[in-house]
């Protein structure tokens, strides 16, 4: 993927109105492949035939307002497949990317009895939806599915901290290093092998507009660090970080 062939961004629309389809019930959540990235970790097999019986799988095609910002706080989502962005908005439209998140991450928890942003499908995402009412019961009855939803919280604060100092004194290099580094941790955990690969489902003007940067210069960053040889670019939307610690620096702003 060369920057340049990243795809065009979508002109901003005002999120639609929240549709929930494809819904079915959960089963065989004791061999769900992602049950080790998710919430489910917290519970053993006996345990998770109850929270199952709480929540049923919902599949959202691309584009797709899943969480309305604004709305009633009514359920909570553990993605299980894809990626979505999450969004803040303005009376006019405007909207401000706050996220992205894919396989293993939770949505939903909420101080007040409203969704604080909203949520999109990139592409097509899969999720097990928990009503709030229900998913209270089961958390009162174990107490370790409360503090792994309690660490959830933990991660989002310490995200929302990270993305203040991304967007308050990063440069435009190390902004682009950062959002590559996380995607490498998302895939790969601490254990990130030189090549490692990377695919975006996101538009090019996504990662802009979370970066806080114009479309041309995540270009140009991407170009950059290319020359450097710490990127290769391959077929499609697939990027090879061929030197991750060099990446990881930079990031840190160890590194012009």
């Amino acid at each position: 993927m060369a920057p340049s062939s990243l795809p065009e961004g979508q002109p901003a629309l005002r999120p639609r109105r929240l549709v929930i389809a494809g819904m079915e019930g959960c089963t065989g959540c004791a061999v769900c492949e992602v049950r080790a990235r998710g919430i489910c970790s917290a519970l053993n097999d006996q345990e998770l035939e109850q929270l199952a019986r709480a929540a049923v799988r919902v599949t959202m095609p691309p584009g797709r307002v899943f969480v309305e910002e604004g709305a009633k706080a009514d359920a909570f989502f553990n993605i299980t497949a894809g990626t979505a962005k999450l969004f803040k908005s303005l009376p006019d439209g405007r909207r401000q990317i706050t996220g992205f998140v894919g396989v293993g991450h939770f949505l939903g928890l909420a101080v007040s009895d409203r969704y604080a942003f909203g949520a999109e499908a990139i592409d097509q995402v899969k999720v097990c939806r928990f009503s709030r009412e229900r998913l209270e019961m089961v958390v009162e009855e174990f107490p370790r599915l409360e503090r792994r939803l309690l660490s959830e919280a933990a991660n989002e604060l310490v995200a929302a901290q990270e993305q203040m100092l991304l967007l308050g004194r990063k440069t435009a290099r190390e902004r682009v290093a950062s959002f590559l580094y996380e995607q490498l941790l998302d895939g790969y955990g601490n254990d990130i092998p030189s090549g490692a690969k990377l695919h975006f489902p996101m538009t090019r003007a996504d990662i802009a507009d979370f970066l806080g940067l114009t479309v041309e210069t995540v270009s140009r960053t991407l170009s950059g660090l290319r020359r450097d040889g710490l990127l290769a670019m391959g077929a499609g939307h697939e990027i090879s970080v061929m030197a991750p610690a060099r990446l990881q620096a930079i990031a840190k702003g160890e590194e012009g």
